[in-house]
């Protein structure tokens, strides 16, 4: 019955946000270890989608709505304003096949997901590039005007950027109003910070920090696969990522990790 529902529910909606709420309280991380940071993307949005699909049968006011909302109630967990100040809220963004736009989207949804007024830092992943297309500060600015224009508006408090070499990362700064304050370095592609990197670094109190996430974390055939094996027989290829948030919330003065989640958005292309 809730497979069924989820479906129809489903093949007529246009957008698709899905929250996976807390995975440290509801068992996503538990049972394995992921190898990858993709495997862990993947296992925890088809463990949602299989979740909340089982439990559509039981709310018979679930509406056809354009705008789904794919959540698991008991692990969304909202932060406690008398511990606000306590907490550090941090968020990567990764634009998958949308545009700038979607930027403020994802943000609003992570404000709204964690019952924040804002967050504390949100580092962005170079949006996926067109063939023969190479990574310049043009590509980058609309995206970077999109987060200038969040902290303005005091819905973010710093923003970073993600795997920018000392040139594009120099370049950026010289031409942002809001300067980046960090920049992840991918530890695949080097064991060693480059020097000239980290000189520039330090000469203009940027933050260099390392990760291990693919250039993709989410790709559309990922997506539709985990689609289709939580909601069978269904048109998974007609669905397509926007954006992929991942946060994390942690207590300041102790560096433990209280809260992480992912926060997407996809659309259907009915052809």
């Amino acid at each position: 019955m809730g497979t069924e529902r989820a479906r129809a529910l489903l093949e007529r909606a246009g957008t698709l946000t899905l929250q996976t709420g807390n995975l440290l309280n509801w068992g996503c991380l538990r049972k394995k270890c992921p190898a990858t940071p993709g495997e862990e993307v993947r296992d925890c949005i088809q463990k949602t989608l299989t979740e909340w699909s089982s439990k559509i049968g039981q709310d018979l006011n679930q509406e056809i709505l354009e705008v789904l909302e794919c959540t698991v109630a008991q692990a969304i967990e909202k932060i406690n304003p008398e511990e606000r100040d306590e907490l550090k809220v941090s968020a990567k963004l990764f634009i998958v096949g949308s545009n700038s736009s979607s930027i403020r989207d994802a943000v609003d949804l992570a404000c709204s997901a964690l019952g924040v007024a804002q967050l504390d830092s949100v580092i962005i992943a170079p949006p996926p590039l067109d063939d023969g297309t190479t990574l310049s500060l043009e590509y980058l600015q609309p995206y970077w005007q999109e987060l200038e224009n969040l902290v303005q508006n005091k819905k973010i408090v710093a923003i970073g950027t993600s795997d920018l070499d000392k040139t594009l990362l120099e370049q950026l700064y010289l031409w942002a109003q809001v300067k980046p304050s960090s920049n992840q370095v991918n530890l695949a592609s080097c064991c060693v910070m480059p020097p000239d990197l980290t000189a520039f670094a330090k000469q203009f109190d940027i933050q260099l920090l390392t990760h291990n996430d693919p250039k993709e974390l989410l790709c559309e055939a990922s997506f539709q696969e985990a689609l289709q094996e939580s909601i069978q027989n269904m048109k998974a290829h007609e669905w397509i990522p926007l954006w992929l948030l991942r946060y994390s919330v942690i207590v300041k003065s102790r560096g433990i990790i209280k809260s992480k989640g992912y926060i997407m958005q996809a659309k259907r292309n009915a052809s």
